[in-house]
């Protein structure tokens, strides 16, 4: 998942950051409204967390906007206006869901898969294919019963890898989605990272690579 933060208090955007990349998602930060407009129109993202008294562009125009140009993108208010006539006002301006300063961290994970499950046809909660089996909300995986010790990119790219349900994934897709907007675009870290992949999968192979194209899962047999 590709989460877009929209926070202009550095130390609450930090921490979000910190907790979002800890929990496998590519994450990158706003700290205004006119940048996070910038942003919205350069790259694809999955939810936008966003806050509503920002510089420059207020969050509720950011939302107003979001709603009318990019309905596939999920909002998330996150704000410490918690008055009823706030989540209603945040609701209508076209917030997805609406969560208020404090919150418990937990919480807000749970709202973001939510979010995400409803942007599309919903994953099943454990996907599994060739004796692979990965549970994106305990972030575990396994190959035939036996613990897979994944960083968060490698996690990441099985995830989607599975997802996709034998389908090529291009490199630059798993550069969108698991990585962030800092990623290099000429890089060698999908490549990278699939290599350490493969090997932790083991024998048989079941991650190939498509010249040209990108890496799928091979297919049943």
């Amino acid at each position: 998942m590709r989460v877009l933060i929209v926070e202009d208090e550095p130390y609450m955007a930090e921490a979000l950051v910190a907790g979002l990349r800890r929990e496998a998602m590519a994450v990158d930060v706003a700290v205004d409204g006119e940048a996070a407009l910038h942003l919205l129109d350069c790259h694809d993202y999955d939810v936008v967390v966003l806050d509503r008294d920002l510089p420059k562009v207020h969050g509720d125009e950011v939302c107003s906007r979001l709603a009318q140009t990019q309905a596939a993108v999920r909002i998330l208010m996150l704000t410490a206006a918690a008055s009823t006539e706030d989540r209603v006002g945040g609701l209508r301006l076209g917030a997805d869901d609406y969560l208020t300063k404090p919150f418990d961290f937990p919480e807000l994970v749970a709202r973001l898969r939510a979010l995400q499950r409803r942007a599309g046809t919903p994953p099943p909660p454990v996907l599994e294919h060739l004796g692979i089996r990965l549970d994106p909300f305990r972030r575990e995986a396994y190959r035939d019963g036996r613990y897979l010790r994944l960083t968060r990119k490698e996690f990441a790219v099985l995830h989607l890898l599975l997802a996709a349900r034998g389908g090529v994934v291009s490199a630059e897709t798993l550069l969108e989605k698991a990585w962030d907007e800092h990623a290099d675009p000429f890089t060698n870290a999908v490549r990278i990272t699939v290599s350490t992949l493969r090997r932790k999968l083991g024998q048989p192979s079941v991650l190939d690579t498509v010249t040209g194209v990108g890496y799928r899962l091979a297919p049943q047999p």
